[in-house]
C-alpha cells in the first residue's frame, strides 16, 4: 500500500477502455498499478472509531463530566454504547481548606449512551497507567467529593452572577438577557 496526501500529485491515468492515453496499447512487462487508497488521517468521520471498538476509553463531555468505559458500539452520528462505565469527578485543589491536592471519585454507571454532539473529547486509555491516581490527585469518598464539586459550581454560579451584573452595568449584555422583540 502507497501512501498518499492530499498535496500529491494525482496518479497516471490506467485503465483506458483502448488500451493507453489515445489508444495505444498498455506498456507491455509492467504490472498495472494498485488501486489507490486514502491514508487513515482522511477519515474524519465516525469510520475512525472502528479501531477503538472493544477498548477503554475517556470521553469528556461538552457538560465537563468524564467517563470512563469499554466501547462496545457506536454508530454514523458518533453515537457510543460504553460498558462498565464509571463517571469520574474532580475536585481542584484548594476547593476545601487544607487540601493541597485535587481529590477525585468514581461513580458505576454500568451501560451508558452517548449522544455524539455531546462528545467534546475522547482518547484511549492505557491500560498500565489506568489503577494510578491523575498527578496530584488523591482517591476519595465520592459524597465528599460531590459535596466539594457542588460547592464549587455554587461558588462559580455566584461569581458569573456578580460578572454579569457588572458587565450589565458597563452596557454590556449577556447571553439571553436581551429584549425579543415580536
Amino acid at each position: 500500500m502507497e501512501n498518499r496526501s492530499i498535496s500529491d500529485p494525482p496518479p497516471p491515468p490506467t485503465g483506458m477502455p483502448h488500451g493507453g492515453p489515445g489508444g495505444m496499447p498498455p506498456v507491455l512487462g509492467r504490472p498495472p498499478p494498485p488501486p489507490q487508497q486514502l491514508p487513515a488521517q482522511m477519515f474524519t468521520t465516525a469510520a475512525q472509531l472502528l479501531d477503538l471498538t472493544d477498548k477503554k476509553l475517556m470521553v469528556a463531555l461538552r457538560d465537563g463530566r468524564k467517563l470512563l468505559g469499554i466501547l462496545r458500539s457506536w454508530d454514523q452520528f458518533a453515537n457510543l454504547v460504553l460498558q462498565s462505565t464509571k463517571e469520574r469527578i474532580f475536585v481542584a485543589p484548594g476547593t476545601a481548606p487544607n487540601q493541597p491536592r485535587g481529590l477525585y471519585a468514581d461513580i458505576d454507571r454500568g451501560l451508558f449512551l452517548v449522544r455524539g454532539e455531546n462528545v467534546l473529547l475522547l482518547g484511549e486509555i492505557d491500560l498500565d497507567k489506568e489503577d494510578d491516581a491523575p498527578p496530584g490527585y488523591d482517591l476519595a469518598e465520592v459524597e465528599l467529593v460531590q459535596n466539594l464539586a457542588k460547592q464549587r459550581k455554587q461558588q462559580e454560579k455566584v461569581k458569573e452572577k456578580k460578572k454579569v451584573a457588572m458587565l450589565a452595568k458597563e452596557g454590556f449584555e449577556g447571553e439571553n438577557l436581551g429584549e425579543i422583540l415580536l
